[in-house]
């Protein structure tokens, strides 16, 4: 009995020393800090080469599939238009129109509004839906407007004083007296009209490009050597026809 009262005693006096002890707060190592080298280069973690896929083993006789996955299909009118007018220059529709009309009435453009049917544009007003395809009469409408795009280019930039830089498509001299062109000279034009018109290198299309547009160029100049009453001699006719061709090309209407 007496030693059971001896330890609750005990414990009761722990139990007081331990509720009036100040508690020792939990002290943090110090962080330290690795010191830094003031004159070390940053450089950036190599790149990666990459690799092509005829070096990964097993894959030297991969073959490739090139081939179209859909079938050509033709710009909506409204790119078409937009496309006429940042060729020549980036003017609003009725500039463009009073260009293209000229001074003259030679009938060569009329006014966007007897086109816009003809070329696929709806008309939702009187029920008229888009065009779902390519006819007679939208094709017929855009041979006028290249037409009219590329002979006014004709008379503005060859025919007019008209610095190279600010000219809208023939941004390119004539040899002086009417010379011939050489290969290297026509490729060399040929390629500021390539590049203004279908947007990439005449280059980087086929082979047979260069040769059939020059062969054309020269049958116009032939065609044109006398010009007489004609309205472009041998060197303007024939970049109007490499113009118009272009313009015509599958390339500028499909994508």
């Amino acid at each position: 009995m007496k030693t059971t009262l001896q330890r609750a005693s005990l414990a009761a006096l722990v139990f007081t020393l331990g509720c009036n002890s100040t508690p020792v707060p939990a002290t943090t190592p110090p962080v330290t800090t690795p010191p830094v080298d003031a004159a070390a280069v940053v450089t950036r973690p190599p790149e990666v080469t990459p690799t092509p896929v005829t070096e990964i083993p097993g894959h030297e006789v991969l073959a490739q599939d090139r081939t179209p996955k859909e079938p050509p299909r033709l710009m909506p009118a409204e790119t078409l238009i937009r496309s006429y007018i940042t060729l020549f220059g980036g003017l609003s529709p009725q500039a463009l129109q009073v260009r293209l009309r000229g001074a003259t009435s030679d009938n060569l453009f009329d006014t966007w509004g007897d086109y816009l049917s003809a070329l696929g544009v709806p008309d939702y007003g009187v029920d008229i839906p888009r065009a779902p395809q390519t006819n007679a009469l939208m094709l017929a409408a855009f041979e006028r407007i290249g037409v009219a795009l590329c002979e006014r280019a004709v008379q503005n930039d060859l025919r007019g004083a008209v610095a190279t830089n600010d000219r809208v498509l023939f941004r390119f001299e004539l040899p002086a007296g009417g010379r011939a062109l050489t290969d290297e000279e026509f490729g060399a034009r040929f390629d500021v009209l390539h590049r203004r018109i279908l947007g990439y290198p005449a280059a980087l299309a086929p082979e047979s490009r260069v040769p059939r547009f020059r062969a054309l160029y020269q049958g116009a100049v032939t065609r044109h050597a006398d010009a007489g009453a004609r309205s472009f001699n041998g060197p303007e006719a024939g970049w109007a026809s490499v113009c118009e061709g272009l313009v015509r090309h599958p390339e500028f209407h499909l994508y």
